[in-house]
């Protein structure tokens, strides 16, 4: 299995946990999600709502960020009319001078599509009016605060039509109950095709201090026996 596969799958799985997401594979490709976002924020003004977007992933992922597109496209400052979004997050790797934006604000290999969905949750209550991609939400919100709230009501009760038949809503308190218990098979450990775990440091490290407390203890010993012996 090719390495974006294999990140891909792993990450689809730990996300079927999540209370505050829905994914579902199109045509069974691991390249493409139908996500939903569900708010569970009760302060959030997007509280319960399901807001569906598709997500495409890069055959080179994660060195490439994936695209995200909002398939009922919300009015908002960051949201472009057509549901793509204005996030650094999605952006390619490396600074832009034309942006400002610096490269750790920018798609690095180390995010995950949680990473992602997170951004976008947090981008939904917290607009960057700056630079919009939707200049008349960006106004409205800047001026008109309250008529933008309407607006916001108006695209979370639409969002409820996509709520599948038979899918029971998560609440904010389904948000604190998920508990995952540890997965670990001693079979699989040899066979396993994660990288190794790096903590930081490297072996030699632990083995220098393995010798120094040897070494502190060797003398302790000699330090007693001298004691005796002078008794």
């Amino acid at each position: 299995m090719a390495t974006a596969e294999r990140v891909l799958m792993n990450e689809y799985r730990s996300l079927q946990k999540e209370k505050w997401t829905n994914i579902e594979l199109v045509n069974e490709s691991i390249f493409e999600w139908n996500v939903a976002l569900i708010v569970l924020n009760p302060d959030s003004l997007y509280y319960g709502g399901y807001f569906k977007a598709k997500m495409t992933f890069p055959r080179d992922y994660p060195y490439s960020p994936p695209t995200f597109k909002f398939l009922r496209p919300l009015f908002h400052p960051n949201i472009y009319p057509d549901g793509r979004l204005c996030i650094s997050i999605l952006h390619q790797p490396g600074e832009d001078e034309m942006s400002g934006e610096s490269a750790a604000e920018r798609w690095n290999p180390s995010q995950r599509v949680e990473s992602v969905l997170i951004s976008v949750l947090s981008l939904l209550d917290d607009a960057e009016v700056s630079s919009p991609a939707n200049v008349d939400a960006g106004v409205m919100l800047r001026k008109d605060p309250e008529a933008y709230k309407e607006m916001v009501k108006r695209d979370l009760e639409a969002s409820k039509a996509d709520i599948p038949e038979g899918y029971v809503m998560p609440t904010a308190a389904d948000a604190y109950k998920t508990v995952r218990e540890p997965s670990f098979n001693m079979d699989d450990w040899g066979d396993s095709d994660e990288e190794e775990l790096d903590f930081g440091g490297s072996d030699s490290d632990f083995e220098d201090e393995d010798m120094e407390v040897d070494d502190e203890a060797s003398g302790s010993e000699g330090d007693d026996e001298e004691t005796l012996d002078k008794a």
